[in-house]
């Protein structure tokens, strides 16, 4: 794998900025394929969940979860995942009720993730039932779990609007039942990056059982919340490719290894440069189109535009980039149009082959400013192509 070329020269300011590195690693569950397809208008075949989930698997995801009581569809792709051979552990999902563990248990799973809700809202307007008998109906199906050989993850749905109190003596009970895995999710978006920390700091003191966080975007928070419940001592975050989820999503793949590698410092042991291929797939797959602007894996995250930008990426990228673009399978890319500069325009008549000087490429560049056309074109500056374009300006 390609190193990342430009990291080096930001870590150091990001070390002393953001309060040190961290040492621990986390472990990564991808639910591109129970979460993802809750998204509007996504749809998986058997074929591509299964593609979707070597690749995953290939890429070095811990985790993969999908839900097999959706239907009999997904029923059978839970279970070719299962019998994949795949390295990551394949997680069957669904309610804290016998007769979802009975599917769980048709599809071989060896991991089972059962939820039930834990705040009043929800258990008065959705469940209808007391606290009492929220904690009695997922103890009991803790037991019939545990009982035919799964190990457990109970996720206590709704955690960041739930009594704190009633939270606390539900993950204690739960960690009493010898549950595998308490998941704590920002199921609505509805924490700040500091409440997801104390959030998962108060279920870490009284269950210390390993802790995932699922955290929702409907805030556009849900990457700096899935950080904080890192930075909270959480050992597995959720992601989706692309980010794709319920209403607005959850945390983005991509978005979360680049940001614990860049601001934390924490490599995993993935194949960052397998990133683009991931969300080619999901593009093809779906017929999702990951938006222009979003990070590390938008069409935009590599364009260069201003002519003082394009001037700064030919002597070093990393003046206008964090991660060089190969190292997650990207390729960097100049724009032309009505705010080239002077840079920009010689940039353009070496690229053409053409003898020119400053006064020259003044000229063109006020020239293409006239046109008042905008974006003109757009190309990709490639080593190769950028050497080219050094070597004439030194034989001129």
């Amino acid at each position: 794998m390609q190193e990342d070329l430009n990291l080096e020269e930001s870590l150091g300011f990001a070390e002393i900025y953001n309060g040190g590195f961290f040492n621990r690693k986390v472990k990564l569950l991808d639910s591109t394929l129970r979460e993802g397809e809750q998204a509007p208008g996504i749809h998986f075949t058997k074929r591509q969940r299964l593609q979707i989930g070597w690749m995953l698997d290939y890429f070095g995801i811990d985790a993969i979860e999908i839900s097999p009581i959706v239907s009999e569809s997904h029923l059978a792709s839970c279970k070719e995942l299962v019998k994949a051979g795949l390295q990551a552990t394949i997680v069957a999902h669904g309610r804290a009720l016998p007769e979802d563990i009975d599917m769980a248990l048709r599809c071989d799973a060896s991991f089972y993730a059962m939820y039930h809700s834990v705040s009043d809202l929800h258990l008065k307007y959705k469940l209808k039932v007391s606290r009492e008998e929220a904690l009695r109906r997922t103890l009991t199906a803790v037991d019939y779990a545990k009982s035919h050989g799964l190990k457990i993850r109970v996720t206590m749905e709704d955690a960041s609007r739930a009594d704190p109190v009633y939270l606390r003596d539900f993950a204690k009970a739960l960690y009493e039942a010898n549950v595998d895995r308490i998941s704590v999710p920002d199921t609505v978006g509805a924490m700040r990056p500091s409440g997801m920390y104390r959030l998962v700091r108060s279920v870490k003191e009284v269950a210390p059982v390993p802790i995932d966080v699922h955290c929702h975007n409907d805030m556009g928070l849900s990457l700096a919340n899935a950080l904080a419940g890192y930075e909270a001592g959480a050992d597995q975050v959720h992601v989706t490719i692309g980010g794709i989820g319920e209403r607005t999503g959850i945390t983005d793949l991509a978005q979360f290894v680049l940001a614990l590698y860049v601001l934390y410092g924490v490599k995993l042991d993935v194949r960052y440069e397998m990133l683009s291929d991931l969300y080619r797939l999901l593009e093809e797959y779906a017929g999702y189109r990951i938006p222009d602007n979003q990070p590390i894996m938008g069409a935009n995250a590599y364009k260069h535009k201003a002519g003082t930008h394009i001037a700064a990426i030919l002597n070093n990228p990393a003046a206008y980039e964090l991660i060089n673009p190969e190292f997650v399978g990207r390729k960097r890319k100049v724009v032309f149009g009505e705010l080239i500069g002077k840079n920009g325009a010689l940039l353009l008549l070496r690229m053409l082959g053409v003898d020119g000087d400053d006064s020259t490429a003044k000229e063109l560049a006020k020239g293409i400013k006239n046109l008042q056309f905008g974006d003109l074109f757009e190309i990709e500056l490639n080593d190769d192509l950028k050497r080219k374009i050094e070597a004439l300006g030194e034989s001129q």
